[in-house]
């Protein structure tokens, strides 16, 4: 029987790009009115490759594979994770708020309303809890509950 397997990239949506695409266009207008526009011209192709670069390396990619879960550049073996919890909006705020750990692991996206929680037992991680962003959460929770 093969291991469960959950994937999901996280990206920016599309009312984030626009309002980057704003700001900058703000900034370009005006590097334009003080210098002219081949200045303009350049600092807006500068943006727009910055731009796309922030896109790229801002993605939160979560996997569960073989008895481990990848969460951006951090990963932990599914043994160590004691009880999963499902995050609706309100609980999501409130966790990564008011009632938020200092010592906790956050792959969070401000603009995924929904998450996961996930305490950990593990005697040499000090970690309580990662909390982490998804677009599925009871997917991914039956994968980490599977593994």
């Amino acid at each position: 029987m093969a291991l469960p397997r959950y994937d999901e990239k996280i990206r920016w949506p599309l009312w984030l790009w626009f309002f980057f695409a704003f700001l900058l266009g703000s900034l370009s207008l005006a590097v334009w009115a003080a210098l002219g526009t081949t200045p303009a011209t350049e600092v807006s192709l500068v943006e727009l490759a910055l731009l796309i670069v922030f896109y790229i390396k801002s993605a939160l990619i979560l996997r569960v594979n073989d008895g481990w879960l990848f969460a951006g550049r951090a990963k932990i073996e599914t043994r160590f994770i004691a009880n999963v919890i499902e995050l609706d909006g309100a609980e999501l705020r409130t966790v990564r708020g008011p009632h938020a750990d200092p010592a906790s692991f956050l792959a969070i996206r401000f603009w995924v309303t929904k998450g996961l929680k996930l305490e950990i037992d593990d005697p040499r991680d000090s970690t309580p809890y990662w909390l982490i962003s998804t677009r599925h959460p009871e997917k991914m929770a039956s994968a980490l509950r599977q593994s």
